[in-house]
């Protein structure tokens, strides 16, 4: 399409050209080197004149020169310009730019297996994160954070460092699917995502790209919101690299510094960053510290080949933010947080003598191997094999029932090895026929119990059966112990004779193959796609069997998923375009819905819970203008078939649980992207969500005992009509960026949430919660120190809600306000709640080399 687009410039350009004879004309595309993706809105502009055009959606353009030999300065804000000669008529193709941050055009090795919006002339509701924009906007934050410019967006900061959640479309994270570099990250049990795990994806990020609703994901993640596409650096093409320092509020201080060979004359590269970080966090002793590596050695032995090794990992351990009731924090304040104990004697405490109820302490190593092979000019194969080794647990504080004595730190570990492989095979079957096969392989294996972390109270070396916390055996301190993560990850606890609680590991494998096809001629393309997965579970226990310690292996549990997506574009003109897709997804239920408990059982849950069914629709029209450009998507996303379960019931002094099955809910909802260049150095964008969210039909409820007997009847649950909570039905924002002065900017963002509601019990309807608005704003100023724009010292600062604005972040609870109860702008303040952040800031100072 892009080539059409070209050639009628072209042809324009000629007839015009043999008209005028004094004027000639240079055509091109204008690339964004992250992303592979044509830059609407690029300065195209003739050297040593004012005669100039922007490049439109397609990120084409036509200029006509004043002069029939001469020089043509391509530029856009955030990126490296680029000057190329022209003489008479010219097609200069494809121009790449790269971000400024990035020293020259970044290499993305696999490719094929990313998926990108872009590698599909089809297109989808997508908005584009560069690595200029994660840089400067990300501070202290999680990945959250960043996103929330885009429609249908929010981000929920959650209290303490890497507790960030992200919705889309309202749907949480549990249910968008999170990928790098093309691989799933999202946990294979329970789907969820801890951002802490990820705290340095952000220093290896060259962008981020938010694929709203069915996406181009040709992978069976069958994700119901979205998908989240992370892409880090690879290969620099040159030498080079930077050294950062950054403070911010509450004591938060983090350095960087990444330096990369470049690729030499045999074809290899090597790059590195190291980072250290830590800080108090805004909640009140929610302090935080981890590192940051990454590693990563490329090779291109010929022009049909390359290969990339990365590694990349985030030690680090934070304490928990606790919760508490809305009223609580209104009597102490926003940054509040009562989970921790005072007066403890040891030199394992923070703030003189308050030790934190919780820390999350973790070490993930991530690695993987990409090749991309070049088979010839009609086909290619992207291939990634890849792995993980999780090591950590939640650090909780323990404290005697009866005295209420601090007793020790146990820990709840949650390991686990993971290992994966991605295979695409594109063949270019004709000049409009596109095919893709391949094939999502996943082995994990997890690894649970319960522990001894730490002794914090001196008079206290072993924990017995009189805790009220363990079972018959008296536990110590194991090699294993403390809240390092480099400990934790060199030093695991092997010994089952020391694990209390729980002890149970479970295998799940993952076998999926996916194909897509894609027509594409003139004004129109269309494609199918479809993928089939199976997925196995075995679980085996170790503390609940004859002989503890000797594990017993339960049933093995094989689920089969599919997904199937259809969709077609049409180009009306070089400027507009639209589109509609469709796809319906069946979705495996995860590991932790298979069992009765999951923690202490191999027991099956019966009935076993079924697949979730997933029907997507959207459609979409894009305008790409000089100075304009706009996207409207529209969406209806239906999610049947649901079972709830809680196995936190009580009948006296048993437990019970609940599963309720047949829970439907039903987004729908439009969406407006615009992004305007009014003046040269001047960026105005601004979007808007409108949604609607709510549970459909009624749905059934049973109710078992301890043994998974059922107690009593089907019981029908009224649900119908209830509204999704969690995140805001409407949500608006604008941003704008204006460089002032050469290399001196100013930028700012406002964004607006209403018709939230709370999170809770099913059975009772949702809360309204008070909408919101938040502003900030950022400070950028680039120096140039050597003989080009490769060295500089660029500083920054950011100010987030500038306007310290108090307002409900999240609330957790039905409770309606009544006569005697707390109101805080209508929500009965015995809810469950968190506010969010009030102003915060960060400043940084980077020198490229």
């Amino acid at each position: 399409m892009k080539k059409i687009t070209r050639i009628l410039f072209l042809a324009s350009a000629f007839m015009f050209t043999a008209l005028t004879m004094a004027q000639t004309v240079v055509t091109g595309t204008i690339m964004d080197a992250e992303m592979a993706a044509p830059l609407p809105g690029a300065n195209v502009v003739e050297k040593g004149t004012t005669n100039g055009v922007s490049s439109n959606f397609d990120g084409v353009f036509s200029l006509i020169t004043e002069s029939t030999e001469g020089e043509i300065v391509i530029s856009y804000v955030g990126y490296t310009k680029v000057v190329v000669k022209f003489s008479g008529s010219t097609d200069l193709g494809n121009v790449t730019l790269s971000s400024d941050n990035t020293l020259e055009e970044v290499v993305i090795i696999g490719s094929g297996i990313i998926d990108l919006a872009e590698d599909r002339k089809t297109p989808v509701a997508v908005s584009t994160i560069t690595a200029n924009t994660i840089r400067e906007k990300a501070g202290s934050s999680d990945l959250p954070e960043v996103l929330k410019a885009t429609p249908s967006v929010q981000s929920v900061q959650g209290g303490g460092f890497g507790e960030g959640q992200m919705y889309l479309r309202g749907f949480d994270q549990i249910n968008t699917a999170f990928l790098l570099n093309g691989q799933p990250i999202n946990g294979m049990e329970d789907g969820k995502m801890y951002w802490s795990n990820w705290s340095g994806v952000l220093d290896v990020a060259n962008a981020v790209q938010v694929q709203r609703g069915l996406g181009a994901s040709k992978l069976a993640i069958s994700s119901v919101g979205g998908t989240v596409n992370i892409v880090t650096k690879t290969i620099d093409r040159k030498e080079g690299g930077f050294f950062q320092q950054m403070v911010g509020n509450d004591n938060y201080i983090k350095s960087t510094a990444y330096y990369s060979t470049g690729v030499n004359e045999k074809g290899w590269s090597f790059g590195a960053l190291f980072g250290y970080w830590q800080g108090d966090g805004y909640v009140n002793y929610a302090q935080g510290q981890g590192q940051t590596y990454y590693f990563s050695i490329g090779y291109q032995p010929n022009e049909n080949h390359a290969l990339n090794l990365m590694v990349t990992g985030a030690p680090q351990w934070h304490a928990a933010a606790g919760s508490a009731s809305i009223q609580k924090f209104i009597d102490n304040g926003r940054n509040f947080n009562d989970w921790n104990f005072t007066g403890v004697d040891s030199d394992n405490n923070l703030h003189g003598g308050v030790y934190p109820g919780g820390r999350n302490v973790y070490h993930k190593p991530v690695a993987n191997l990409s090749w991309d092979w070049t088979i010839n000019e009609k086909s290619e194969l992207s291939t990634v094999l890849y792995g993980s080794m999780g090591r950590g647990s939640f650090a909780q504080a323990i404290t005697d029932r009866n005295t209420d004595e601090f007793l020790y730190v146990r820990g709840s570990n949650n390991n686990h090895n993971w290992y994966g492989l991605v295979t695409n095979y594109n063949n270019q079957l004709s000049e409009n026929l596109n095919f893709n096969v391949g094939a999502d392989v996943r082995l994990y294996n997890g690894i649970h119990f319960r522990d001894v972390r730490e002794f914090v109270n001196p008079n206290i070396n072993s924990v017995s059966a009189s805790s009220g916390y363990s079972g018959g055996n008296t536990y110590y301190l194991t090699e294993a112990g403390g809240i390092n993560p480099w400990n934790v990850f060199f030093n695991p606890n092997t010994d089952h004779s020391q694990r209390f609680g729980y002890d149970y590991e479970e295998q799940i494998n993952y076998l999926g193959v996916f194909g897509q096809l894609e027509y594409s001629k003139d004004q129109l393309s269309a494609f199918f796609q479809g993928a089939l997965s199976n997925q196995s579970h075995v679980r085996t226990e170790f503390l609940n069997t004859s002989t503890p310690g000797q594990g017993e292996e339960g049933d093995k549990v094989n689920n089969i998923g599919y997904n199937l997506k259809v969709g077609a574009a049409y180009e009306l003109t070089d400027m507009h375009k639209v589109f509609v897709n469709a796809g319906y997804y069946s979705r495996q239920p995860f590991h932790s819905y298979l069992y009765q408990n999951d923690r202490s059982s191999n027991v099956l849950l019966d009935p076993a819970v079924d697949n979730e069914e997933i029907t997507g629709l959207e459609a979409g029209y894009q305008f790409g203008g000089e100075r304009i450009q706009s996207n409207i998507n529209l969406y209806h996303t239906t999610w049947a078939n649901r079972t709830l379960l809680n196995n936190n019931g009580r009948d006296g002094d048993d437990f019970i649980s609940y599963q309720t099955y047949g829970v439907k809910q039903v987004h729908m909802g439009i969406e407006l992207e615009v992004f305007t260049q009014p003046f040269d150095n001047l960026r105005v964008n601004g979007f808007l969500s409108l949604g609607d969210w709510q549970f459909k039909d009624n749905a059934t409820k049973k109710t078992f005992n301890a043994d998974g007997v059922q107690m009593g009847g089907d019981e029908n649950i009224e649900i119908d009509g209830f509204q999704v909570g969690g995140a805001a039905q409407v949500n608006a924002g604008i941003n704008a960026s204006y460089e002032f002065l050469p290399r001196v900017s100013v930028d700012g963002a406002w964004n607006w949430y209403n018709d939230m509601y709370s999170t809770g019990d099913p059975e009772a309807p949702t809360i309204a919660m008070p909408s919101y608005d938040l502003v900030d704003a950022g400070f950028s100023y680039k120096m140039l120190v050597g003989k080009n724009d490769r060295n500089s010292l660029q500083f920054r600062v950011n100010v987030n809600n500038i306007f310290d604005e108090v307002y409900l972040e999240s609330v957790s609870g039905t409770q309606q306000v009544t006569a005697t109860s707390g109101n805080y702008k209508g929500v009965n303040t015995n809810n469950t709640g968190r506010f969010g952040y009030g102003r915060t800031w960060n400043t940084s100072i980077r020198y490229n080399f």
